[in-house]
C-alpha cells in the first residue's frame, strides 16, 4: 500500500456541548444483570477516585476524594456506601432507586468518624452475614498465568477483604467477581448500548478536537505547558491524566508525562494525549516541517494503522488482528509496544481481546481505542495516532441513527472523510467517534500535511 504526504483539510465537525445522558433504567438493568451473572448472595463493587469505572458503569457514580462501595443484593437491593464527602454527592448518580448509607471509614484521614465509623457494622446492617456468598469486584483481576498463589487476587484494599472474611467466616464464601464486568468478551462492560455510544462519541469528539488544537498550535518557543493549554479544557471528566511530553535527541520522549515548563525547539519529538470518559485521542510526531528519514518511519507506521482498520470487524479474532498489525509494522522494522487496540471506557484501558493467538471475537457494541504505539523509535522522536471507534451491527446502527441523528451524521461524515481523503475505506460495522479520524501529521509545524493511502 503506497503512502504519501498530502494537504488534507480536516473536516470541521461540530464539537457537541450537551453530553447524552444514560437513562436510569439502563443502570437498573446493568445492576440486575451483573447480579444475575454472578450467581451469589451479594456483589461488593469497590471504587475510589482513580478506580471508578465499574461504579460509573453500574450506577453512574464516581466517588470524589474517597472510596465507595456499591452493594448489590437479594430482592434487587442496591446500596451505595459512601464517606463524608461523597455521601452528599451521591444523589447525582445516574442510578435512582438505591439506598444511601454513610460509612465514615471511607472518609479522608482526620475527618469526623463519630456517626458511622465501622465498615463491619455497615456491611452487617446491609444484610451480609455468616455464610453469605459474596463476590468482590475490584478495578482489575489477574488471569491464571499471572497469579500463582492460592485464592483470588483481589484488587481492592486489604481492609475490605479482611472485613468481609470476618463477617462471612468461611474464606471460600468470598470470590473475585471482577470478570463479570471486565472480561474482554463476556464482561458486561465489553459491550455498550446506543446511549453509551452517544456519550462516548461526545467524549471522543471533544478529546480529539482538544488534541488537534494542541497539534495545530504548537511552535518552537512554547513551553510544554503553554502548548498543552491550547486544548481548551472545559472541565470534562477525564479517564486518565492529560499528557504532553517533548525531547531533543539527547533524551527519550516519555509519552505518559505531564507537561512541564520545558521550552520546545524545532526538531523535538513531541507527543500529547487527552482522554475523557469513554474515549482518548493522542498524536505524536516531530516539531518540524520535514525530515525524510522520519517520514519513512511514519509511513511504515501508517501502514500498521491501516492494517488494523482493515483487519477488524464483527466476528474477527483478536489474534488475527494482532498478527495483521504486527506483520504490517514489521515491514518497516517496527512492532507494537503493547496490544494494538483495547477496550475503552470510563477507564482508558479496561481489557482487550486483541492478544497474540487470541480466538476472542470482536462483537457488536465493543468500544475500541485504536492504540498502536510503534517501537523502536530513535531517541528524541515519537509517533502515535490514537482514536476511538465502536463496532455496531445493522440493528445497533439503525438505533443510533434513529435516536441520535446528530451523532449518526457526524459518524457518517467521518467515514466519508476517511474513505475520500485518507484513502481507508471502513467496513460498515466500524463507526469512528473521533473528529480527526486517522489524521496523522508527522510534522507538527505542517499539520495540514497528513499521511494518506494511495
Amino acid at each position: 500500500m503506497p503512502v504519501r504526504l498530502a494537504n488534507v483539510e480536516v473536516p470541521g465537525l461540530e464539537v457537541p456541548e450537551q453530553r447524552p445522558r444514560i437513562p436510569a433504567s439502563t443502570y437498573e438493568r446493568r445492576c440486575k444483570e451483573a447480579y444475575r451473572r454472578a450467581g451469589l448472595d451479594w456483589l461488593v463493587v469497590y471504587a475510589d477516585r482513580e478506580h471508578s469505572a465499574n461504579t460509573m458503569f453500574l450506577a453512574g457514580f464516581d466517588p470524589r476524594f474517597e472510596e465507595a462501595l456499591l452493594l448489590l443484593g437479594p430482592s434487587g437491593r442496591k446500596i451505595l456506601v459512601c464517606g463524608n464527602e461523597s455521601y452528599h454527592y451521591a444523589p447525582r448518580a445516574g442510578l435512582q432507586d438505591f439506598e444511601l448509607v454513610l460509612c465514615q471509614t471511607l472518609s479522608l484521614m482526620g475527618q469526623d468518624r463519630s456517626v458511622a465509623p465501622s465498615l463491619d457494622a455497615v456491611l452487617r446492617d446491609a444484610g451480609i452475614a455468616k455464610g453469605s456468598k459474596v463476590g468482590i469486584i475490584g478495578w482489575k483481576y489477574l488471569e491464571a498465568d499471572a497469579w500463582e498463589q492460592n485464592g483470588a487476587s483481589y484488587f481492592v484494599p486489604a481492609m475490605l477483604v479482611a472485613t468481609l472474611q470476618r463477617i462471612v467466616v468461611d474464606i471460600d464464601a468470598l470470590s473475585d467477581a471482577t470478570a463479570v464486568l471486565m472480561h474482554q468478551t463476556t464482561g458486561l462492560r465489553a459491550v455498550i448500548d446506543a446511549d453509551s455510544i452517544a456519550a462516548f462519541e461526545w467524549a471522543a469528539a471533544r478529546a480529539s478536537t482538544a488534541v488537534w488544537s494542541i497539534v495545530q498550535g504548537a511552535k518552537a518557543g512554547d513551553t510544554e505547558l503553554g502548548a498543552a493549554a491550547r486544548m481548551g479544557y472545559a472541565g470534562e471528566p477525564m479517564n486518565c491524566h492529560m499528557m504532553f511530553s517533548s525531547s531533543d535527541a539527547n533524551g527519550e520522549v516519555v509519552g505518559l508525562s505531564s507537561p512541564t515548563a520545558r521550552v520546545l525547539k524545532r526538531g523535538d519529538g513531541v507527543t500529547t494525549a487527552v482522554g475523557y470518559w469513554g474515549a482518548l485521542s493522542s498524536r505524536a510526531g516531530l516539531l518540524d516541517e520535514s525530515n525524510d528519514e522520519f517520514l519513512s518511519v511514519a509511513a511504515g507506521y501508517f501502514k500498521g494503522l491501516a492494517a488494523w482498520y482493515y483487519a477488524v470487524d464483527i466476528g474477527a479474532k483478536g489474534g488475527d488482528v494482532y498478527s495483521a498489525v504486527e506483520e504490517a509494522l514489521a515491514q518497516s522494522g517496527l512492532k507494537p509496544a503493547l496490544n494494538p487496540g483495547h477496550l475503552v471506557s470510563y477507564d482508558e484501558w479496561s481489557n482487550t481481546p486483541i492478544r497474540p493467538g487470541s480466538t476472542d471475537a470482536i462483537a457488536s457494541g465493543m468500544p475500541f481505542q485504536v492504540d498502536i504505539i510503534p517501537v523502536p523509535q530513535r531517541t528524541g522522536q515519537a509517533l502515535n495516532c490514537e482514536d476511538t471507534v465502536v463496532f455496531a451491527d445493522e440493528r445497533l446502527r439503525r438505533e443510533i441513527e434513529e435516536r441520535y441523528p446528530a451523532v449518526w451524521q457526524r459518524i457518517q461524515k467521518r467515514r466519508a472523510f476517511m474513505r475520500d481523503k485518507i484513502g481507508v475505506n471502513l467496513k460498515s460495522s466500524m463507526l469512528p467517534l473521533s473528529n480527526t479520524p486517522l489524521c496523522l501529521p508527522p510534522f507538527w509545524l505542517a499539520p495540514e500535511k497528513l499521511l494518506v493511502a494511495e
